[in-house]
């Protein structure tokens, strides 16, 4: 029983400890982590896990220590990355060509530890179930390829018709399960008399029934009432 009481404060100090050297290390998504990132990022959990079992009577601050030592060297490495190409190019790597106008370049499949059949698997993921479509394909430093295709085979744009669509803008929610969001409203110039007027206009339920409301820049609300 001991060590269970125990074990609550030390648990939520090594999670407060995780989330303060996550928030400092920075928000990347994975795919935009590089290798280094990635192996800090599950030694720090790994540490956290390991000092949330630890007992009455270990070194606690040792667990503390460790975890900023190895936030504070990513955070070193990430700041010294952004201020020099040299050591960007040492710490995170450089792209590899994987294929370039209709060849494989083989050593560097070999270096990216990936086999043709891989290679082609990702295209096919990526839609090119055809690579002779492609003029070029990188594996990027935090492993995303990235594939250039022909000209002639990449998707037709509204420029290349000479048309100039209008400029879409972020939809923003305004009623969030049941509850209105009036800061999103007074962002978009809009007040809550003016959500019911366009709710009433569709015959919607009320706020309290409605699941998600959107409202766009030229003041269209889009409805999903709760179904349930």
């Amino acid at each position: 029983m001991k060590r269970i009481l125990f074990a609550i404060p030390v648990t939520l100090l090594s999670i407060a400890v995780m989330f303060i050297m996550t928030r400092l290390m920075g928000q990347r998504q994975i795919a935009q982590l590089s290798m280094y990132d990635y192996i800090t990022g599950i030694t720090i959990g790994s540490i956290a896990a390991e000092l949330a079992t630890t007992g009455p009577g270990e070194d606690i601050a040792a667990y503390v220590a460790a975890m900023v030592l190895y936030a504070a060297a990513e955070i070193l490495l990430a700041v010294a990355s952004d201020k020099s190409l040299f050591l960007r190019q040492i710490i995170e790597g450089r792209p590899l060509v994987l294929y370039d106008k209709g060849k494989l370049i083989v050593k560097n499949l070999s270096r990216a530890k990936m086999d043709v059949n891989e290679f082609l698997a990702i295209a096919r993921g990526q839609g090119y179930f055809n690579i002779a479509d492609l003029e070029y394909v990188l594996l990027e430093p935090n492993g995303k390829v990235s594939f250039l295709p022909h000209a002639a085979k990449r998707p037709l744009t509204p420029e290349d018709m000479s048309l100039a669509p209008e400029q879409e803008r972020p939809v923003h929610p305004v009623i969030l399960n049941g509850k209105t969001l009036e800061k999103n409203l007074i962002q978009l110039g809009y007040d809550i008399k003016w959500l019911n007027e366009r709710l009433g206009e569709q015959n919607a339920p009320t706020p309290d029934k409605i699941i998600l409301a959107t409202c766009d820049h030229k003041g269209k609300v889009t409805v999903y009432p709760d179904d349930g």
